[in-house]
């Protein structure tokens, strides 16, 4: 592995275990081995937003609602109203064509008749003789005879608490037995008592379907029902499933059909030519065709109308659903749900029917948690392995694509499958891995720079803080010391003495100023590290902290340039009535100590050795030839793209060979016919200079 790699390696395994701890803890919870409920909260949301989002919102006119409403109460009296009014109200939708009417309302109490206040054995009498005269003693055996005459499902109440259980009334005959679903372990809701109706008007209804609701979620809101509930051995239907069976006429024997054997959950329920998917509980999601506000979408015909013979013409009943129950706010069939919070009961009973007469439910198989599973390892180990090693705007785009994907399949599932994929979990494990890594990010950056900045602020150019922050961990041991090959370079003002000696304090200390930093922004903007100012003086030096191989030529450039920059220095000073200024650098290459040194009282990060001596040398070397830098033999041969002349061969303190010695003069790309003529010129007399041959030497 290259080597430059195991820094990124390094620093990034604390993101990317932070990332899969993520994606493990979300994958445990869409598994069921832990409970997050603001995660299945957030899931409730996105269910409700999807739904809302592609409700078709169009008008079935095969379900109409015979509403029990304010005005039906205001005109009929209280509720409960007398059997027999009741009786007057199915009478008069058979009359009026209706195909199958489905009650949402119980009828578990005998109703009060004429006797009821004589003593029991006078009413026996009494009753006895209405009995033999042809008449009828009670408004139940009224609502019976109405109920006989063509097909009506009643309601009833399961109870699902083991504590409250009681047996009011009586139930129809179950769809279905659990012993035909030995092998399936299916997990069906379960009662353990029931609120049916009385019994003689429970026989002459063609069947019953529970409107119980055991499975409003956590957050109040109602958006699934079970189809299929069990009590004792039996299966019992729910209303819209038995309204629907009896209006299509579909055999109850054929209507259900359980999933493979050994499999614990259902996945289907056949009636005709429909198929409707359920999920773990046997539970179908309510297809809202939209909210109940305004024009709704089934047709409401007031329960007054109806009994009082006013229904507009345009009400046609014949060969509809009708589904009698209440809006009115005072007898508590309102619900909250995802399409609005106020709802009316018998609606949400109404779009089932209509979800089962088109075939259109959303499905939510139990293998859609391991789908969920699967999409969290998934969507975890891409970004949680990406993110460490991208930047702000490489893992902004991945996080985007991967949220792009995970929203196009989740809309293809909804639309073209109806299948109810998980959208939350994704969603939300993407946004705490791009926020985790991002901050987490940002945080050791930020404090990589502050350190660093800390630790070289002072010598090192913003932008190489910024290369050094990346690994900061790497260039801290680089203060413990190394020896490699660097590039030295010393500045000084010509005459600064009586520079100084003729200037006010406080000038002389404008004047510096405005020349160090010039210089300084000259060496930084070639990736220089200054080293220390002495006065007048300034030592930088190149290849560390950061490691640089081009190391000479950025030395040499950036002499270049400061010769540029004093010439411009000298128009300004003289402007300002300040004496002319001129500089002397050398620059030397070679192997040379780096590190933090000094006492415990002061550090510095410096270079010894003596290479840097040579360079100092070489700085001073600059008055004696009259040019404004020099250059060492072995910086000269690193530099490619430099003119350089060769001043002569000098022998400096502390070199037993003399050392060649060049002045950069410009850029190769900068160079034209001229300076080459004239370079030939000066090589040509000075090889004549050093065979000692003065007179032609000076001649040439």
């Amino acid at each position: 592995m290259p080597s430059s790699v195991l820094p990124i390696l390094r620093r990034s395994a604390v993101r990317v275990f932070l990332s899969l701890a993520v994606t493990t803890f979300l994958a445990a919870h869409a598994a069921g081995r832990i409970d997050l409920r603001f995660v299945r909260q957030l899931e409730n949301q996105a269910y409700d937003a999807r739904l809302r989002l592609t409700a078709p919102g169009t008008r079935d006119g095969r379900i109409v609602v015979v509403d029990i409403d304010r005005r039906s109460l205001r005109s009929q009296g209280r509720w409960p109203w007398p059997r027999a009014l009741m009786a007057d109200l199915v009478d008069g939708l058979f009359q009026r064509g209706a195909a199958v009417i489905g009650f949402d309302m119980v009828f578990s109490e005998a109703a009060r008749g004429p006797l009821a206040g004589l003593a029991p054995e006078l009413a026996e009498r009494v009753g006895a003789v209405i009995q033999d005269a042809g008449g009828v003693t009670s408004g139940d055996e009224r609502l019976a005879a109405a109920f006989a005459r063509g097909p009506v499902v009643l309601s009833y109440f399961f109870e699902k608490d083991p504590d409250q259980a009681h047996e009011v009334g009586a139930l129809p005959a179950p769809v279905m037995h659990v012993s035909g679903f030995r092998g399936n372990p299916i997990r069906f809701v379960r009662a353990h008592g029931y609120a049916g109706n009385l019994a003689s008007l429970q026989a002459a209804a063609a069947g019953g379907g529970h409107i119980t609701n055991p499975l409003v979620d956590e957050d109040g809101v109602l958006r699934r029902v079970p189809l299929l509930q069990r009590y004792g051995d039996g299966l019992y239907e729910s209303l819209a499933l038995a309204v629907a069976r009896e209006f299509l006429g579909t055999p109850i024997e054929a209507g259900l059909v359980a999933a493979s054997r050994n499999y614990p959950n259902l996945e289907w329920l056949w009636m005709a030519n429909t198929r409707i998917p359920v999920d773990r509980d046997v539970a179908a999601l309510v297809p809202f065709r939209g909210p109940h506000e305004g024009d709704p979408f089934f047709p409401y015909v007031s329960a007054t109308d109806v009994l009082e013979g006013t229904l507009p013409a345009e009400v046609d009943l014949r060969g509809r659903i009708v589904l009698v129950g209440t809006t009115a706010p005072g007898l508590m069939d309102l619900h909250s749900t995802p399409v609005q919070n106020v709802y009316p009961g018998v609606e949400i009973h109404a779009n089932l029917i209509s979800g089962i007469l088109d075939g259109r439910f959303k499905r939510n198989p139990a293998y859609v948690r391991g789908a969920e599973v699967v999409l969290l390892l998934l969507v975890g180990l891409v970004m949680g392995l990406a993110l460490p090693f991208l930047g702000v705007a490489g893992g902004s785009l991945l996080s985007g694509g991967v949220l792009a994907a995970m929203l196009g399949l989740n809309l293809l599932a909804w639309q073209r499958l109806d299948l109810v994929l998980p959208l939350a979990s994704p969603l939300l494990l993407i946004g705490i891995l791009f926020a985790l890594n991002m901050t987490y990010g940002y945080l050791v950056e930020s404090h990589g720079k502050r350190y660093l900045g800390d630790l070289f602020g002072q010598y090192v150019p913003p932008e190489l803080v910024n290369e050094m922050s990346r690994d900061p961990q790497n260039y801290e041991h680089s203060l413990e010391g190394d020896r490699r090959e660097m590039s030295v370079l010393f500045t000084d003002v010509r005459g600064f003495t009586g520079i100084s000696e003729g200037l006010d304090p406080k000038v002389l200390t404008e004047l510096m100023n405005a020349f160090l930093t010039p210089m300084t922004d000259v060496i930084h903007r070639h990736r220089g590290t200054i080293d220390k100012y002495m006065g007048d003086a300034i030592m930088a030096f190149w290849g560390a902290p950061l490691e640089d191989a081009g190391h000479a030529r950025h030395a040499v450039h950036a002499a270049l340039d400061m010769t540029v920059r004093i010439a411009e220095l000298r128009e300004e000073f003289a402007r300002r009535g300040w004496p002319p200024i001129a500089m002397g650098i050398g620059i030397n290459s070679g192997v040379m100590n780096v590190g933090n040194m000094g006492s415990e009282f002061r550090m510095a990060y410096t270079v010894l050795g003596d290479a840097v001596n040579l360079g100092s040398r070489l700085e001073g070397l600059t008055k004696q030839y009259g040019v404004t830098c020099i250059v060492s033999e072995s910086t000269q041969l690193k530099v490619e793209d430099v003119v350089f002349r060769e001043l002569d061969r000098v022998r400096v303190k502390g070199r037993d060979q003399p050392v060649p010695v060049y002045e950069p003069l410009c850029l190769k790309a900068e160079a034209d016919e001229d300076l080459d003529h004239e370079l030939e010129l000066y090589r040509h007399g000075l090889r004549l200079y050093c065979q000692q041959q003065w007179e032609q030497a000076e001649l040439d």
